[in-house]
């Protein structure tokens, strides 16, 4: 049999043999894209648990940030259908708050998909069944291609009558063994009722001749067409009218009536019409708001999430499709209270996806709300972007996510779930205030399930850019993004409490608006962005350094440096060490000693993971070395805003003219941001 031939079914089979393609059902080959990368998976700390990071989901250039534990899940559930365990026969179902990334998180997995499959190695295959018009019944309808896109290799197994011919046939014609042929046939499924029909009619045509048999078929590759769903494929709820189980399954097409003689043929079925046989070929099939369609779409899903096939007038075609979903709370919440819906819930993984609560990973997810293309004003003038806006509106959004604990502060939660350093509670606290949370029945109180999603912060990020402050300023002001989520709280959130608590987190959010701006003040003062930095630095090390041995009476201390290698030489200045440990609060030796222990040991611990670490995350500490230096300094910090804040003499006037030109020239100001900060570090707003 000829068999160099590129498209003919024997060549496909041979180079299925020689690794060269593959044959593997949907779920191995999402299982072997997310694992088979060279450094796929990576250990991660999350809210003082150990999980993985997938990093494939983290390739794309606007990829998905966060979303740990949602991502194990899915990697789970794929991984145990891949190895034939029971999520084979369920869906993946993504319920939570609008705006929290379940839509964003599918669409980049099926564009990862397509990337992934586009590659020769990988490519998916199909086949075409050509000279039809020698069979005489199909009218000008001279080639069909597979209407669910079946493996060559599924033809190959069902070439026959009997199972022992297809198996020999492997066998004979590539030299398949045994154990090979068994692998093979985990995989194996019949022909769809179309397909198996024409085989039939040409097996009778060719009378046994095995060479004019196979030369009805060519293998083809799938093609790969995002606008056209086929590999990956989205249906999305429709109305009650307009939605219909033919947007899924296909229908009977009058034009092929028109060509097929034999009224009996299922080829008159065009299953292409509906959404589901464009992906069946080990596709991504994506239900957004699955359970939003209506009660009988909502039943054809279960027969096809339960059998994998299509169904129509009791015609059968197989399908391998990984079928995903999302849903709302509300709806989800909805379809459970209808009991006799319960078989559909019974088939379907659901993850419960929150919010992100890391408020170091939302300043990535604040980037893209922003927009990363340079903006303009109405009139067309550049627009600039208040360095602080980014850290002031994740703050914001990231609190109105964190429920209320006895245990934890909302600041302390905010910086416990971002991994960095709350005074003396420790990350345990926050895994015991999530796991109280997640034993509530009810979702919507669990651990970062309530809050302002990302379309929230988008509309406040509009409302920001279509004030006539910032049009006029040609500048997004930081601290104007307070006032826009005010207004969308407002507007947007329906239920009391949850508005009572959104605008008390914002008050929580422009007091740490405010510490922040008392740094950039002093760093600004200095004339160097890295100031406080530096002053907390030492202050660190002054206090590892005051023990050390060889401390001679002038104080001078040295060391080298952990982060440089350098060595250098550090004068412990106690008088400053006890001011910022005045200024945090500690009266008694005791209290001291126990502070200094617990930054040693943070240092310690720290540096063996980051040795870049900088406890700029501990923000009493920085607090408190910012207002020793302005009180060193500049005799206080009032001094300083009498000094700004009264420009009457040409000192005053001088020392405002140095601290503009310090933040528009080092930290990233323009001149309307600066000032306008420099008049908000004037008033006593927000002070905590």
């Amino acid at each position: 049999m000829e068999a160099n031939n590129g498209r003919s079914l024997q060549y496909h089979i041979g180079q299925v043999k020689e690794g060269n393609r593959y044959f593997e059902n949907a779920y191995q080959t999402v299982a072997r894209m997310i694992l088979d990368e060279s450094s796929a998976i990576e250990k991660v700390m999350v809210n003082g648990k150990s999980t993985y990071d997938f990093k494939i989901f983290r390739h794309l250039s606007k990829h998905v940030i966060g979303m740990y534990d949602e991502i194990n899940s899915f990697v789970s559930f794929v991984k145990d259908a891949a190895e034939g365990g029971s999520s084979r026969e369920m869906a993946f179902v993504l319920v939570g708050e609008p705006g929290n990334g379940k839509t964003f998180f599918v669409d980049s997995l099926c564009a990862l998909y397509r990337n992934f499959i586009a590659r020769e190695a990988n490519r998916r295959y199909t086949f075409n069944i050509k000279n039809l018009e020698v069979l005489g019944n199909y009218g000008k309808i001279k080639s069909i291609q597979s209407q669910t896109f079946e493996d060559p290799m599924i033809l190959a197994m069902n070439l026959f009558d009997s199972v022992e011919k297809n198996r020999r046939f492997l066998s004979e014609t590539a030299g398949f063994s045994e154990k090979q042929i068994d692998r093979l046939y985990l995989n194996y499924r019949p022909l769809g009722a179309c397909s198996d029909y024409i085989v039939n009619e040409i097996r009778d045509y060719t009378n046994g001749d095995m060479e004019k048999f196979l030369d009805f078929f060519e293998v083809v590759a799938i093609p790969l067409s995002e606008s056209m769903g086929s590999m990956t494929g989205k249906y999305s709820a429709k109305d009650k009218i307009t939605s219909s189980a033919v947007d899924l399954l296909g229908e009977e097409s009058i034009q092929r009536l028109l060509h097929i003689s034999d009224l009996n043929n299922p080829y008159r079925f065009d299953l292409r019409r509906g959404a589901l046989a464009r992906v069946a070929g080990g596709g991504i099939h994506f239900s957004d708001e699955i359970f939003k369609n209506k009660k009988d779409l909502v039943q054809v899903y279960l027969g096809v999430i339960q059998n994998r096939n299509i169904e129509i007038d009791g015609f059968r075609w197989p399908i391998d499709t990984l079928i995903i979903a999302t849903s709302n709370n509300s709806e989800f919440n909805r379809f459970l209270a209808e009991k006799e819906e319960a078989p559909i819930v019974d088939r379907c993984r659901i993850c419960y996806v929150a919010h992100n609560t890391d408020y170091r990973l939302q300043e990535q997810l604040t980037s893209y709300a922003i927009g990363s293309e340079a903006k303009t004003t109405l009139t067309k003038e550049r627009l600039h972007q208040d360095p602080n806006l980014n850290s002031a509106a994740s703050a914001a959004v990231v609190l109105s996510r964190l429920p209320r604990s006895e245990k934890l502060t909302p600041i302390e939660t905010m910086k416990l779930a971002a991994g960095e350093i709350a005074g003396e509670k420790s990350i345990k606290t926050l895994a015991e205030v999530i796991e109280t949370l997640n034993h509530e029945p009810d979702i919507t109180k669990r651990f970062g399930q309530k809050g302002l999603g990302q379309r929230n912060l988008g509309r406040a990020v509009q409302l920001l850019m279509e004030t006539s402050e910032t049009n006029e300023g040609q500048c997004m002001f930081a601290y104007d993004i307070f006032k826009c989520f005010e207004r969308v709280v407002l507007d947007y959130v329906s239920e009391a409490n949850e508005r009572i608590k959104y605008l008390e987190d914002l008050k929580i959010a422009r007091g740490l608006y405010r510490e922040r701006i008392m740094t950039e003040m002093f760093n600004a003062y200095m004339d160097e962005p890295h100031a406080i930095r530096k002053d907390v630095m030492n202050y660190v090390n002054m206090i590892i350094g005051i023990d050390a041995e060889d401390l001679g009476p002038d104080r001078m201390w040295k060391y080298k440096n952990p982060q440089t290698g350098e060595l250098k030489a550090l004068k412990i200045d106690e008088r400053y060490i006890q001011s910022v440990e005045d200024r945090l609060g500690l009266k008694t030796r005791e209290q001291m000693e126990s502070f200094r222990t617990s930054i040693r040991k943070i240092y310690g611990q720290k540096l063996s993971t980051d040795r870049d670490y900088d406890f700029m995350d501990n923000l009493e500490l920085v607090k408190a070395v910012t207002e020793v230096r302005l009180k060193s300094d500049i005799a206080g910090a009032g001094s300083l805003i009498g000094a700004l804040a009264n420009r009457t003499n040409e000192e005053n006037q001088k020392l405002y003219d140095r601290i503009i030109n310090a933040m528009l020239e080092k930290l990233g100001y323009c001149r309307t941001c600066a000032q306008k900060t420099v008049e908000y570090f004037c008033t006593k707003s927000d002070e905590n």
